[in-house]
């Protein structure tokens, strides 16, 4: 497999810098085995049942991107920089892996003040990050930080506008509860609580996992064989509830269909060879291409991907490279809106035997 067999060409005008509204008026693009239909996000009540699950990543997006200052003794005075920070994700004792824009305006041992009550020492730069001890902890660190920081919008995102106090509500999902993401699971930010009652009362269940999604998300495939790739590691939970009701759902025939691929990448990780999910924690590098065998994912709603991405890799492992391809050009052919704020698609390939590991898609 080859990086360029996952290209394709996107007019910029199909990349959503909003999402719409209400978020149930996203279009639906509804590909099951080698058909496609066009509905909207509210039309799951009728595309779901009794025996269904959907897999929800509750975690929460933190307000990670930081404007701040750095002063430097020179020799003509005080030297006052500007300092762009982007937090990547937590470390051992207490401290904040970070980019720094620009890197080389800061060194090791100064301080960056991002407000008048929050600041971080620079512990030490090393690969192309900055390492930080913030001068709070705990809620009072959770305090200041939505205080001072602006949702991390993606770099597709962010090139075409800045990030603004709407996005604190659009760029969140309505079941967030786990804080610690720098990017949000953005196919879940198509649910509100209508809808999910009305999912609910249709005898639709859900379960709740945790995949704080890291910047890492939005790194580009740099190699030409993309086997060879190495993904960026996530942390991740799959409760004991979260694996009972999974492995029900399987048990009793339902589908389990994630919202989103970090709900996917979650539970694939947490699921044994025999297709049996068990309570998992601790940090993913799964790397989901074609050939790979689906264990517990009989579907996938998802919005529309980057061009040689993982994430396109990952849609092609489900559905076949051939059939995500008319996919894509079916959804650039009607104006479907890519990536993040975008549109979503629920992909629900041929059944398995519930009881069984999948298989992957041709």
């Amino acid at each position: 497999m080859k990086l360029s067999d996952f290209d394709f060409d996107l007019p910029e005008g199909l990349i959503a810098t909003r999402p719409v509204r209400p978020r149930t008026a996203a279009r639906l693009l509804v590909a099951e085995g080698d058909t496609i239909r066009d509905l909207h996000v509210r039309d799951l009540v009728d595309l779901l049942g009794p025996g269904d699950r959907l897999v929800l990543n509750d975690t929460k997006v933190i307000p990670a991107r930081l404007s701040g200052t750095r002063t430097r003794a020179t020799g003509q005075g005080e030297a006052v920089a500007k300092v762009e920070v982007t937090l990547l994700e937590p470390r051992p004792g207490g401290h904040w892996a970070a980019l720094a824009k620009p890197l080389r305006k800061v060194k090791d041992g100064e301080v960056i003040r991002f407000s008048d009550a929050l600041s971080a020492e620079v512990v030490r730069i090393a690969d192309g990050q900055a390492e930080l001890s913030f001068n709070l902890t705990g809620t009072d660190f959770d305090a200041a930080l939505a205080e001072a920081g602006a949702m991390p919008l993606p770099p597709y995102i962010a090139a075409l506008r800045a990030p603004d106090a709407q996005d604190r509500e659009d760029y969140q999902t309505v079941f967030a509860r786990n804080s610690g993401a720098v990017a949000a699971p953005t196919a879940s930010l198509h649910f509100d609580g209508d809808l999910l009652a009305r999912l609910a009362a249709k005898g639709v269940a859900f379960t709740h996992v945790t995949l704080h999604v890291g910047a890492g998300t939005f790194l580009p495939v740099k190699v030409e064989d993309v086997t060879t790739h190495r993904m960026h590691a996530e942390w991740g939970e799959v409760s004991e509830v979260a694996a009972a009701e999974i492995n029900a759902t399987r048990e009793s025939g339902g589908r389990v269909i994630p919202v989103g691929t970090t709900a996917l990448r979650l539970i694939e990780s947490a699921a044994g060879e025999d297709g049996w999910i068990r309570p998992w924690q601790g940090t993913t590098d799964i790397f989901i291409y074609p050939g790979y065998t689906f264990r517990v994912t009989d579907g996938l709603m998802t919005n529309f991907h980057l061009p040689k991405s993982t994430l396109l890799m990952l849609v092609s492992a489900l559905m076949g490279r051939d059939r995500m391809r008319r996919v894509y050009d079916h959804a650039i052919a009607s104006g479907y809106r890519f990536f993040s704020y975008g549109d979503a698609s629920l992909l629900l390939p041929e059944r398995r035997n519930p009881a069984t590991p999948g298989r992957a898609g041709a």
